[in-house]
């Protein structure tokens, strides 16, 4: 995409854009019979952070001065916060239940996606648009649990969870952990597909009548054909 002609400015009205947020957390994991990532519900999100790490330049030198300067590969890290997790996370943090109510940990951990929702804003439309975050292959760290004691000043302490990504295969491009998709450059009708897809849908009588839908993960390729 080439540069626009005339002289450049800066802060022009309805150009001063902010994101800020989070919610409709959703988290998926791996269904071995449909083949897909399956959605529930993330109550009580207080945070969504990505970290990547990696990449890094590494100078090669010859003739006594630098001769190639090659990045490393990337690597997706993040953390979900939360005053809670769905049940079906206690599989990504190695816990299973052993019996109605009870639960052992330092079990297997198994991967998991998730994906989460920020809003997007301007001086002109504090609600202008929303971005959906799609993060893939996420596998949990261990992580500490700290509980305190009630006091005149009560204090809702959120969880932490820190995760690693493996990459899943984009056509034409290098694999990726992550995917955002903004609403303030697609087009309204093509996001309404995607969500019901990641959201899932309720059951539908009479006129356009359909069943209800399960929630899913659609993989980077599937994204573009579900909006393209």
């Amino acid at each position: 995409m080439g540069a626009t002609a005339g002289a450049l400015s800066w802060d022009g009205v309805g150009q001063k854009v902010y994101e800020r947020g989070v919610s409709k957390g959703v988290l998926y994991l791996y269904n071995s019979t449909t083949h897909k990532w399956e959605g529930v519900a993330w109550n009580g999100l207080t945070n969504a952070t990505d970290s990547p790490e990696g990449g890094d330049a590494e100078d090669f030198y010859a003739d006594n001065s630098i001769y190639a300067s090659i990045r490393g590969i990337e690597k997706l890290n993040g953390s979900i916060e939360a005053f809670t997790y769905p049940d079906e996370f206690m599989a990504c943090i190695g816990k299973v239940a052993i019996a109605n109510g009870i639960t052992i940990g330092q079990q297997n951990r198994v991967p998991f996606c998730f994906c989460y929702r920020t809003e997007i804003g301007n001086d002109l439309n504090p609600n202008a648009g929303y971005k959906l975050h799609l993060i893939y292959n996420a596998t949990a760290n261990a992580s500490e649990m700290s509980h305190d004691t009630d006091e005149d000043s009560p204090n809702l302490e959120p969880l932490s969870f820190d995760y690693s990504c493996t990459p899943v295969p984009v056509e034409g491009h290098k694999p990726t952990s992550c995917l955002e998709i903004d609403s303030t450059k697609t087009a309204e009708g093509k996001m309404t597909i995607l969500e019901n897809a990641l959201y899932g849908t309720a059951a539908v009588t009479g006129t356009n009548a359909h069943d209800a839908t399960v929630p899913y993960m659609p993989l980077p390729g599937d994204v573009l054909t579900l909006i393209a």
